[in-house]
C-alpha cells in the first residue's frame, strides 16, 4: 500500500494518543523500583509485606485485563480507554497520600486495573484504526511507548531521589515518584477525549455512516469503501459467542494468543526488569552502582524495539520472534552457565544485555502486534480480553516466583529454566503461529 492511500499524519496522531496509554503502562509498573526500599523502611514492612506492596498493582492489572475486553465491546474502545486515564489518576494520587500501607496498596490496584486494561485497549484500539502495510509498525510504537515510560521513570525516581537525604525520601520522596504520574495520566485523559471510535466497534454496533466517515480520514475513500465492505461481511458471517471462540474454526486463535501471550513472560523479562539491582549485585556492583546498571537495561530495551519497529512490517512477526527467542535462548544459557562457572563482570553483564536486547525486537512488541490482530472482529475486545489476563497472571507468577527459585535453585538453574521456556517459545511459534504481515483483519480472520 502506497503511503497516498492513507493519512499519515492523522494515523500516526491516532497511534501516539493510545500509545500513551503505554507509556504509564511502564511508568506505573515500573515506579515501585525507586520507591520500595523507602516505603519498607516507612511502614516497616516485613519481606512478605514488602513483596505485597510490589505486587499489589499487578493483581489490579489482571482485574482490569479480564474486564476490559467485556467492557469495551459494550461500551467502546474509547469510553474504557477514558475510564482506564481516570484510574490512573486517581491512583497516582493515592498513592502519594497514604499513611498506612493498606491505603497506599488499594491505591496501587487501582492503578494497575487501569494498567491490565490499557495494556489491552491501546494495542488493540490501534490496530482496528492501522492501515494493514504499517499495522505492525504502529502497535510496535505502543510497546516503545512501554519502554520510554520505564526509562522516564527510572530518571524521575533518581532525580527525586537527588532532592533530598535519606530521611527525606523516606518521609517525602517517594509521595513525589507515584504523585509525578499525575501530569502524563492528564496528558493521556486530554488526548483521548479528541480521537475518534474504533470504526470496526461502530460498524459492529450499527453506526455505519460514523464508521466509513472515520475510515474515510483514515484512508483514502475509495479504500474506505472497501475496508468498510471486508467489516461488514465477516461481521455477517461470525456468531460471535465465546463458546465458538474455543470451540469453533477460531480455537486455534486463541490458542495462539494465550500461549504466546504466556511465553513472552516465562522466558524471565519481568524478572531481570523488576531485580535487576539484585542480579547486578550478584556480579559484583555496588549499590550505587547497581542502579546506573539498572538503567542501562531500560536504554538498551528502548534502543532495540527501535528495531522491532523498523523491521516487523519487512520481515514479518514469525521471523522476528524466531530471531529473537534464538537469541534468548543463547544468552539466557550463557548466564546460567556463567553463573554455574561463577564468572563475573562484564562478560556476564554483557549476556544479560543481550538477552534484553533480543526480546526488545521480538517478543517484547511482536506478542501486542500478534495478539491484537489475530481474533475475529466481533470477539476481539474479549478474546485479547482473556490473552492479556493470560499474560498478567504469567508475569504475577514469575515476579513471586523468581526470588523463590533464587533461594532454593540458584541463579543458575534458574536462568536454565528461563532458557528452556525461550526454546519452547520457538517451537511453538514455528509450528503454531502464522504470518499476519500485510494482510488486513479481515484477511487473517478469514484464514483461519
Amino acid at each position: 500500500m502506497k503511503s497516498e492511500e492513507y493519512n499519515i499524519k492523522y494515523v500516526y496522531l491516532l497511534t501516539a494518543s493510545a500509545a500513551l496509554g503505554g507509556l504509564l503502562f511502564g511508568y506505573d509498573t515500573a515506579v515501585i523500583s525507586g520507591a520500595i526500599g523507602f516505603l519498607q523502611t516507612k511502614f516497616e514492612l516485613t519481606s512478605a509485606m514488602k513483596g505485597w506492596a510490589a505486587s499489589s498493582a499487578i493483581v489490579g492489572c489482571i482485574i482490569g485485563a479480564m474486564l476490559a475486553g467485556t467492557l469495551s465491546d459494550l461500551y467502546g474502545r474509547k469510553k474504557i480507554l477514558l475510564l482506564t486515564a481516570a484510574l490512573f489518576f486517581i491512583s497516582a494520587i493515592g498513592s502519594a497520600i497514604p499513611q498506612n500501607l493498606s491505603f497506599f496498596v488499594v491505591a496501587r490496584i487501582i492503578g494497575g486495573i487501569g494498567v491490565g486494561a490499557a495494556s489491552m485497549l491501546a494495542p488493540l484500539y490501534i490496530t482496528e484504526l492501522a492501515p494493514a502495510s504499517i499495522r505492525g509498525k504502529l502497535v510496535s510504537l505502543y510497546q516503545l511507548a512501554i519502554v520510554l515510560g520505564i526509562l522516564i521513570i527510572f530518571f524521575v525516581n533518581l532525580l527525586i531521589q537527588n532532592l533530598g537525604d535519606e530521611v527525606w525520601n523516606v518521609e517525602q520522596g517517594w509521595r513525589y515518584m507515584f504523585g509525578s504520574e499525575i501530569l502524563p495520566a492528564a496528558l493521556f485523559f486530554i488526548a483521548l477525549i479528541f480521537v475518534p471510535e474504533s470504526p470496526r466497534w461502530l460498524t459492529k454496533k450499527g453506526k455505519e455512516t460514523e464508521a466509513l466517515a472515520i475510515l474515510a480520514k483514515v484512508n483514502n475513500p475509495s479504500k474506505a469503501d472497501e475496508i468498510m465492505a471486508e467489516i461488514k461481511e465477516t461481521l455477517n458471517e461470525e456468531k460471535g459467542t465465546i463458546k465458538e471462540l474455543f470451540s469453533g474454526k477460531f480455537r486455534p486463535a486463541i490458542i495462539v494468543g494465550i500461549v504466546l501471550a504466556i511465553i513472552s513472560q516465562v522466558q524471565g523479562i519481568n524478572a531481570i526488569m523488576y531485580y535487576a539491582p539484585e542480579i547486578f549485585k550478584e556480579i559484583g556492583a555496588t549499590s550505587d552502582s547497581a542502579f546506573t546498571q539498572t538503567l542501562i537495561i531500560g536504554v538498551i530495551n528502548t534502543l532495540f524495539t527501535f528495531v522491532a519497529i523498523r523491521m516487523v512490517d519487512k520481515v514479518g512477526r514469525k521471523a522476528l520472534l524466531l530471531y529473537g527467542g534464538l537469541g534468548m535462548f543463547i544468552s539466557l544459557f550463557a548466564v546460567g552457565l556463567a553463573f554455574f562457572l561463577e564468572w563475573k563482570g562484564l562478560g556476564l553483564l554483557f549476556f544479560i544485555l543481550c538477552y534484553i536486547a533480543c526480546f526488545a525486537f521480538s517478543f517484547g512488541p511482536v506478542t501486542w502486534v500478534v495478539i491484537s490482530e489475530i481474533f475475529p472482529n466481533k470477539l476481539r475486545g474479549v478474546a485479547m480480553s482473556i490473552a492479556t489476563f493470560s499474560l498478567w497472571v504469567a508475569v504475577y507468577v514469575v515476579t513471586q516466583l523468581f526470588p523463590i527459585l533464587l533461594e532454593s535453585m540458584g541463579p543458575a538453574f534458574t536462568f536454565w529454566i528461563f532458557a528452556a521456556m525461550a526454546l519452547l517459545g520457538m517451537i511453538f511459534t514455528y509450528t503454531k503461529v502464522p504470518e499476519t504481515k500485510g494482510k488486513s483483519l479481515e484477511e487473517i480472520e478469514k484464514a483461519w
